[in-house]
């Protein structure tokens, strides 16, 4: 081929992308700039990588969630603005307390609460849920080997959600009270948000735990009370 040859081609080619040879080369990108920021519904595009996140998010909570509660879904303004609150700074959101008599759907709003946190696609979307009972069940000595032990309380320590259902239901002995503290007191320190559930009014929550735990649960937690008959028993 020809150099004229060559020269004519390029030349039909810039043609084609709108340029020439007189056409001076583009700016180089900021420091920390994309190469390629993707169109509307493409990688690159924010509103793609969030929907991306709510994806995932509901993926993961559809999985953890027993098949009871997967229709669960808030309509309590304050249980809402919890969640909102999380789903918007995980960092500075606090905790939630939802008490009251059983069978009033406590359980169910905590599922909702933790459903409308992924649909809003935060950053990390994570969820651990036990009961209290089953939660000395998972750490008690003998039941499990020493490293699955260690490894079941480092997540429920570090999980960025923690739904603690049933709080006050499980025989208390020196041993549980300290797993308990363990687990509220890292919490606590490290500001990750825990929604916990009991039929016990937060006034009582020193008889039935001790002062050390319900201080901290008291300050860490918006509390809302749960009211209304035993849906069990009216269905």
């Amino acid at each position: 081929m020809s150099a004229d040859t060559a020269l004519a081609r390029i030349t039909t080619a810039l043609h084609r992308r709108g340029l020439t040879l007189d056409t001076p080369p583009a700016a180089p990108l900021p420091r920390g700039s994309y190469a390629h920021r993707g169109g509307p519904g493409e990688p690159g595009d924010p509103a793609w990588h969030h929907q991306q996140r709510v994806e995932v998010a509901l993926e993961r909570w559809q999985r953890l969630t027993p098949p009871r509660y997967t229709h669960a879904r808030t309509t309590h303004p304050g249980v809402s603005a919890w969640a909102d609150s999380v789903a918007a700074d995980q960092r500075t959101a606090p905790s939630l307390l939802l008490w009251g008599p059983t069978g009033t759907g406590k359980t169910h709003h905590a599922f909702a609460a933790t459903h409308r946190i992924a649909q809003a696609g935060p950053p990390r979307f994570a969820l651990t849920f036990t009961t209290h009972p089953d939660l000395y069940s998972a750490l008690r000595p003998g039941g499990h080997d020493d490293g699955e032990r260690e490894r079941t309380m480092r997540r429920l320590l570090a999980t960025p959600l923690l739904v603690l259902d049933d709080l006050g239901t499980a025989r208390e002995s020196e041993w549980t009270g300290e797993i308990l503290y363990r687990v509220i007191n890292h919490r606590y320190n490290q500001q990750l948000p825990t929604l916990i559930t009991t039929n016990h009014a937060p006034a009582a929550l020193p008889g039935v735990l001790g002062d050390r735990i319900a201080s901290r649960l008291i300050q860490m937690t918006t509390r809302i009370e749960i009211t209304g008959p035993d849906r069990r028993l009216t269905r």
